[in-house]
């Protein structure tokens, strides 16, 4: 069925003159690289092609972000075709869901297996370690002449999604793909500098604020922090540069499981969890209406940060007594 879906996707891009690609919000390095590639890729071949975002990109991927367009700015007729990238379900658009469906078609590429399927027309592939993969097979499906900016976004968005080639999702497929991007032009310099090595002051500052919130529970098994509002005003970054943070608290020797809260508004804390070896996160973030992948998931809860922690925590440890049984 995907190889059905995977070329009807490309006869609909070829067949399309406007062309509209729509990142997640709260971008990560996978859905900026892939909409990055497509962008590019599609201007090659004589489409009207815009990433439409809500101007959330944090700075770490904006050399990857040439000309995209303000949502609250944006105004256009009825595109021939919306596309979805990294996105599990339709509210990882925020604001922008509805203009997405006025799409004449609409698709959605995704590896994550707890994907909705909200799109006309949707390619999921769970067993990609990045939506980047899929990207790569499409372009060369449209036989696209890639260029060193192409390659650098899809590199950018496994490297980033694989942990630099470290987490689990890593496949060997993941490395040869790489490979050849490489041959095609990437500046390995430059993107590890802008991916890794760019980080801004504002960030030390706030990861001091979140380590202070470190909390341990289920006998060393799980690691968990926070970060507020508040602390965003006091430290000058943005709720954005918490990305990684997660990772520091799953780092830790005997942890299995981190879970990392960032409350956004009032009553409003979402959620990250990340497992290292046999925990599966997802069915967690599942409680609580979210989803994603065994190792890394996420939900919301619409509640105080106080009661989002006690209910997570109790999910938790109700997980490790199963694993126990």
């Amino acid at each position: 069925m995907n190889k059905t879906v995977f070329q009807q996707i490309v006869k609909s891009i070829l067949e399309s003159n406007s062309i509209m690609i729509f990142p997640h919000v709260i971008p990560d390095g996978d859905t900026i690289g892939c909409a990055s590639a497509l962008k590019r890729a599609f201007t090659k071949i004589g489409k009207k092609a815009q990433v439409i975002d809500e101007k959330d990109i944090p700075d770490y991927l904006k050399f990857l972000t040439q000309d995209y367009e303000d949502w609250e700015e944006f105004q256009q007729d009825q595109p021939d075709l919306c596309i979805a990238v990294d996105c599990s379900d339709l509210g990882r658009l925020g604001e922008r869901k509805d203009f997405f469906l006025t799409g004449k078609r609409t698709v959605n590429i995704d590896h994550h297996p707890t994907n909705t399927c909200f799109a006309d027309l949707n390619y999921i592939d769970d067993k990609a370690s990045a939506t980047g993969e899929i990207i790569f097979d499409l372009l060369k499906g449209l036989n696209i002449q890639f260029d060193p900016f192409i390659a650098e976004a899809i590199y950018s968005a496994i490297s980033t999604d694989t942990g630099s080639f470290k987490y689990t999702n890593t496949s060997t497929k993941s490395h040869l793909v790489a490979a050849e991007l490489i041959d095609m032009g990437v500046d390995l310099n430059e993107v590890s500098v802008e991916l890794y090595q760019n980080t801004r002051l504002e960030k030390i500052r706030l990861e001091a604020e979140v380590l202070e919130t470190l909390e341990i529970i289920c006998d060393g098994k799980v690691a968990s922090a926070y970060a507020t509002e508040d602390m965003l005003k006091k430290t000058g970054a943005t709720m954005n540069e918490t990305e990684g943070f997660i990772e520091l608290l799953r780092n830790i020797q005997g942890v299995e499981v981190a879970i990392f809260f960032k409350e956004t508004q009032t009553k409003e804390i979402k959620i990250g969890f990340r497992a290292k070896q046999y925990a599966d996160v997802s069915k967690i973030a599942m409680k609580f209406g979210g989803g994603g992948h065994v190792k890394a998931a996420g939900c919301t809860i619409n509640d105080s940060l106080d009661q989002a922690k006690k209910l997570t925590y109790q999910a938790t440890e109700e997980m490790f007594r199963k694993l126990q049984e």
